[in-house]
């Protein structure tokens, strides 16, 4: 038996802000409990729900240092255990009583150091000894490096490795170096410009990489990209000299959740076997409820999305009078950059009947536009997973994609001549080049309907299910 534990700064159904609470809620059920013992440990926020934080036990407290910034400082830990997992919570109200996870990063990196060294104080107390200790981006990318420092004679953690997974290297958590001394207490060897120091100030994510045992990303491709200059964020000189300990592992969907034979949130239910015509009654009620014509001779295209530059949406505004022009309706949901959503409310009122931009957020109406629509529509400036994709395949939904990150790993493109494929991508960040490829797709499904459902049951019975991810994250286990 193996002790795992997770440490992230946001898990589902607890508190959630991205992607990366759906890994840390999702992926420690696929483990096999008969060889896995995998725990979880996050803060307390105060923003988590009164419905799990009532049901939180205590199970102790203590005080430690932190760094120069407190001699005493309060740790409590509580414990909840939920679909056979165990969760802890370190209780600090001070740091996590906020309305948010996150605040300004001065004030998260305080935050998370002292959180990532109260994780570390808490286990022996505990009791649970962890032989591999999964980190979560740069919020907890400290606990590598205090393990080789502050901890590294406390005979508790002598067996103890590291993994560091980075969900997105844009966010690494970046302060003064006077500011990070202060609050950790690490002596002055880390602050050199091969471990913390970074354009003369303090890295956290790149210090974790540098001490911790293994680096995973979120996709093959990513990995790679990600030792680029381009994609890099200043940190690819890193990751080309560890490179050795780095590998990339597509993440997975929860297959309960998102199942279109049982989702209560869509309009009808169907599986492989009945998808041509219940996609169809899909698509008729989503175009009643959100005001477009109804009409099933429309090709529907969703999206799903941040609005933002790294999703794409200035290539859509690009080309949408040429993209309306066409037999096609387009329903976004999400919210973001003010002058993406307004161009999208432009669009909604220029060519009514046939866009709908719903600028807001919601869980129901997101899996209504999976069921209901054709086509899927990710063109990504880049994409280090997505999960959008996996989650359209799932639902029968064509995915048309640019080849970046997890969406060039996941989407096989679609090929006529062998009829062979998952979905339609393109290669370069270009509006005529992604036009091209949604007029590409268009053609196939007016034309070749056939060829269209093949595309999508193919895409149904893809298997991007959290235990594949959890198999490889097992070699690494393994192997540590």
């Amino acid at each position: 038996m193996k002790n795992i534990l997770f440490v992230a700064s946001e898990c589902v159904p607890f508190v959630k802000t991205g992607g990366l609470a759906d890994v840390v809620g999702s992926l420690p059920k696929a483990f096999p409990k008969e060889k896995y013992d995998v725990r979880v440990i996050l803060p307390k926020y105060m923003c988590i729900p009164e419905e799990y934080r009532n049901q939180m036990q205590y199970k102790l407290h203590f005080h430690m240092d932190l760094g120069s910034k407190y001699a005493s400082i309060y740790v409590g830990v509580l414990e909840y255990i939920k679909d056979g997992i165990t969760f802890y919570f370190i209780d600090n109200e001070h740091y996590f009583s906020g309305s948010a996870p996150y605040s300004k990063i001065g004030v998260d990196v305080e935050k998370y150091s002292y959180f990532s060294k109260a994780v570390l104080a808490a286990l022996p107390v505990i009791g649970f000894q962890p032989d591999v200790i999964h980190c979560h981006d740069w919020q907890t990318s400290l606990i590598p490096v205090y393990l080789h420092t502050l901890f590294q004679t406390h005979g508790f953690y002598n067996n103890t490795k590291t993994i560091l997974t980075i969900h997105n290297l844009q966010f690494q958590g970046i302060q003064s170096i006077a500011m990070v001394k202060k609050c950790t207490g690490l002596p002055d060897s880390v602050f050199t410009t091969d471990k913390m120091e970074f354009m003369k100030q303090a890295n956290l994510l790149k210090c974790g990489m540098v001490y911790a045992n293994f680096i995973t990303t979120v996709s093959d491709t990513y990995a790679g990209e990600i030792q680029s200059p381009a994609y890099g964020e200043g940190l690819h000189t890193v990751l080309q000299y560890h490179n050795r300990k780095l590998r990339g592992i597509v993440n997975g969907i929860d297959y309960d959740e998102y199942n279109p034979q049982t989702d209560r949130a869509v309009y009808r239910t169907y599986s492989t076997e009945d998808f041509r015509v219940k996609k169809t009654e899909n698509k008729l009620s989503l175009q009643a409820q959100l005001g477009l014509e109804m009409n099933n001779h429309k090709m529907l295209i969703g999206m799903v999305t941040r609005l933002t530059d790294q999703k794409g949406l200035n290539l859509l505004a690009s080309v949408m009078d040429r993209l309306c022009s066409d037999s096609v309706q387009l329903v976004v949901l999400g919210t973001g950059d003010k002058h993406h959503e307004d161009m999208l409310r432009h669009f909604a009122w220029k060519y009514k009947g046939s866009v709908s931009a719903n600028i807001y957020y919601s869980d129901m109406l997101a899996h209504k536009i999976y069921a209901a629509s054709d086509a899927f529509l990710m063109p990504s400036r880049f994409e280090p997973c997505g999960l959008s994709q996996l989650i359209s395949m799932r639902y029968g939904t064509v995915p048309i994609l640019r080849e970046t990150g997890g969406l060039r790993d996941t989407v096989e493109p679609y090929n006529e001549y062998e009829n062979i494929g998952t979905g339609f991508s393109f290669k370069n960040y270009n509006p005529h080049e992604m036009l091209n490829t949604i007029q590409y797709a268009e053609r196939i499904y007016f034309d070749k309907k056939k060829d269209w459902n093949l595309i999508a049951e193919r895409g149904m019975k893809s298997d991007y299910s959290w235990r594949r991810s959890a198999d490889k994250y097992m070699e690494i286990y393994d192997l540590l």
